[in-house]
């Protein structure tokens, strides 16, 4: 039985970043990943040389010290990419972030007028609670604009009406976004808003390019990256964690370990406990829920299609939610300068209609609503393949936050395991917070005592992070230089 001195489940962004920092500080970890490939939601596939992302990541950060870690892993590699996005609804392309000219002639003086209204409304006469996401955004953008540009969206992103979604994720995601700001970002070009930044850095062969580096790194400094190894078990006295037992090509072994890092979800992590958990711990874990991502790649016969990197589908005549153009990402993302590849994008859970399809009806899908959204003809679709990556979007249904104190509460009693990353808390993390949590966690093992999570509260949004304000975030203060 191999034996290791801290042992680190999954190599997507939070847990290779804990890899790296325990190996520059002469640590030698060992990571464990299921998959064939390092990255997690945020690697990069390829089909016959056609490269893509899962979802599209941007290399964006207010976090001094993740972006440090970037430069200095991937260097030169990195470009700097314009942002252009824009929404889709009724048959129109609406600019985001917003110009006022162009949603004056899409939609018209008379409804433009009735959004105002409707936003002085909410302003005269807010909800008196934010405990949904359709309360928060209503009270920041009011009730119409809601409807037509929210509402079908977030919907078809979740699966779950709006008033069954907590307000948490508007917090985490668009925070600092109202109809006032948008207006004076349109009329004014002031741009402070995560959402709405106007250019970001990008891997030049894609996201996964990132990883591959710090899976280099880590291994070039003693440390062990093992892909295709999946943990079917975690054996613990009380609550410490011993060992882990992992299989790869059929043959399983035991891994014990001083300390344990974890990035599977957290649901999983539970299940594979032996002797269980406790049977409220199992409840909450399988109580918990998740959103599925289905990606159709569509290589296309055509140069051009459109410059947008990506175009947000609200129309609900059509399943898909979000499509990205990786040409428009970067060059070298497509190995014919004469053709484009197109990622739609479906949002699905287990079991239903679109997850459930074969992928040659999945194929039929993507190249029909490309049409009929008058963005590629369908006899210009060559090929295309379908990837399917399950758990992509932790849910923030009405119950989740009393399901996941439970589990937190029971997972804090462990004195050698820490939980990091979008899965690992369940938590809607953009990949510098996985990042961050990461971190954190290394310096936890080396003496500091950090609350892992503190990082992407409402309160601590890193968008807003000045310098006063890092000395002022008990889980943020490690970022300071030492003196």
């Amino acid at each position: 039985m191999e034996k290791h001195p801290v042992v680190i489940i999954g190599a997507g962004p939070a847990g290779l970043t804990s890899a790296y920092q325990l190996v520059k500080q002469g640590i030698k970890p060992i990571v464990l990943e299921k998959a064939d490939k390092v990255g997690g939601i945020a690697r990069t596939e390829i089909y016959k040389g056609y490269r893509f992302d899962i979802g599209g990541h941007r290399f964006y950060t207010k976090v001094e010290e993740v972006q440090k870690l970037w430069q200095e892993v991937l260097g030169e590699d990195f470009l700097k990419v314009p942002r252009m996005s824009r929404i889709y609804y009724r048959n129109r392309f609406f600019n985001y972030p917003l110009s006022i000219f162009n949603t004056l002639s899409n939609i018209g003086i008379i409804e433009s007028l009735l959004i105002l209204l409707s936003y002085f409304k909410a302003q005269l006469w807010p909800c008196p609670q934010e405990d949904t996401l359709d309360q928060w955004v209503t009270n920041r953008f009011g009730s119409r604009l809601y409807k037509i540009f929210f509402k079908t969206y977030t919907e078809k992103v979740w699966g779950i009406p709006c008033n069954k979604i907590q307000a948490e994720w508007a917090a985490q995601r668009i925070k600092g976004l109202s109809l006032k700001t948008a207006i004076l970002n349109a009329l004014f070009g002031s741009n402070d808003t995560k959402t709405l930044i106007k250019e970001f850095d990008y891997p030049a062969l894609g996201p996964g390019m990132m990883w591959e580096k710090f899976q280099e790194a880590v291994d070039s400094k003693g440390g062990q990256v093992c892909l295709n190894t999946g943990v079917i078990r975690i054996e613990r006295e009380g609550n410490h964690i011993n060992k882990i037992i992992a299989q790869k090509d059929g043959e399983t072994f035991q891994i014990a370990g001083e300390n344990f890092i974890s990035t599977m979800p957290v649901t999983t992590l539970i299940d594979r406990l032996d002797p269980p958990a406790p049977d409220e711990v199992i409840q909450a874990a399988k109580s918990l829920n998740y959103r599925n991502f289905i990606i159709v790649s569509l290589i296309i016969d055509a140069k051009d299609l459109f410059p947008d990197n990506w175009i947000y589908v609200h129309s609900s005549e059509v399943k898909v939610g979000r499509i990205q153009n990786f040409k428009n990402w970067s060059p070298e993302m497509v190995p014919d300068a004469n053709k484009t590849c197109l990622g739609m994008e479906y949002f699905c859970s287990y079991g239903d209609e679109i997850w459930t399809m074969s992928d040659s009806e999945l194929l039929d899908l993507a190249t029909t609503e490309i049409a009929r959204l008058g963005l590629a003809e369908a006899n210009k679709v060559e090929d295309g393949v379908v990837l399917r990556q399950a758990k992509a979007y932790p849910v923030y249904d009405r119950d989740y936050r009393q399901h996941l104190q439970v589990i937190q509460k029971y997972l804090e009693n462990f004195d050698n395991l820490q939980t990091i990353g979008r899965n690992g808390m369940h938590r809607y993390n953009n990949q510098d917070h996985s990042m961050l949590t990461g971190m954190l966690a290394v310096r936890n093992l080396l003496g500091e005592n950090n609350d892992l999570w503190e990082v992407n509260t409402e309160r601590s949004y890193y968008e807003e992070f000045t310098k006063d304000d890092l000395k002022n975030q008990k889980a943020l203060q490690v970022l300071e230089t030492k003196s």
